[in-house]
């Protein structure tokens, strides 16, 4: 059987006398795609900050591919292949999209990116750089300014970075925010995309009609704690979940 990807083991996070993290055991497998759910305040984000390295717990144990990191800096983390696409760089809106991409490559590699020389001599970059591009459905805007990119396609862009950096474990933290109805179709069919390569993502999402159409499994958090982990159709049926987060209008409209 597979080792998991990520294990986490009794994880707890206090702010002054509130527990935001209380007690969490969760494991995702290789080339799994886990979401984690539930209503504001859940304590979701404060868990993806623990995994990242942003937020150190204050107890438990994290273990990404068989090391325990829990108290590893971000960069050492995001070397040994666990990447949250915000983290990795900021989209820089006066370059090109290629050229944003061609960051994170250098990045990885360590070969030198020369801004204001021909960026059509950097093949070493730019080839696995398009290639990033062409799994986010990018590829043809490689030339255009980053800042004239549409909301969801910097989403996208934002994407093409953390994939150019090889992840093992891609975090992604609301990624269909603020999208209209076509982006979160294409953004949806990006995630399936990259799930058929050899990346786990772990998802943070509150669009629910996102979360049951691509996930393998759902973890739902309330007050801190895992109140259900389950398939897609096991979450959307839990009396737990549906009571703390879903409702019964939810559940119909994702279904």
């Amino acid at each position: 059987m597979a080792e998991p990807v990520l294990r986490i083991e009794n994880l707890a996070k206090n702010f002054g006398g509130l527990r935001v993290t209380d007690d969490v055991t969760l494991e995702v497998m290789p080339g799994e795609l886990h979401a984690v759910i539930g209503p504001n305040g859940a304590g979701k984000t404060t868990l993806i900050n623990q995994i990242s390295g942003l937020l150190a717990p204050d107890a438990g144990r994290i273990v990404f591919a068989g090391e325990d990191v829990t108290g590893m800096a971000v960069d050492r983390r995001a070397q040994r292949g666990l990447a949250r696409s915000f983290q990795i760089t900021s989209v820089l809106p006066r370059f090109s999209v290629l050229e944003n991409v061609a960051l994170a490559v250098q990045a990885r590699s360590g070969t030198s990116f020369r801004f204001f020389g021909d960026a059509a001599n950097e093949e070493e970059l730019n080839v696995p750089a398009m290639a990033a591009l062409a799994q986010v459905g990018l590829a043809e805007r490689a030339d255009a300014s980053a800042g004239e990119l549409s909301h969801g396609e910097k989403r996208a862009l934002e994407l093409a970075i953390a994939l150019a950096m090889e992840p093992k474990l891609l975090l992604l933290d609301e990624p269909v925010s603020g999208m209209n109805p076509a982006e979160k179709a294409r953004f949806t069919q990006t995630l399936d995309r990259i799930r058929r390569r050899d990346i786990t993502l772990l998802l943070v999402e509150h669009d629910m009609r996102t979360v049951m159409g691509v996930s393998d499994r759902v973890v739902c958090l309330n007050h801190g704690r895992i109140i259900a982990d389950g398939t897609p159709a096991e979450i959307q049926r839990h009396p737990e979940v549906i009571r703390a987060y879903l409702g019964e209008r939810t559940v119909r409209a994702a279904g």
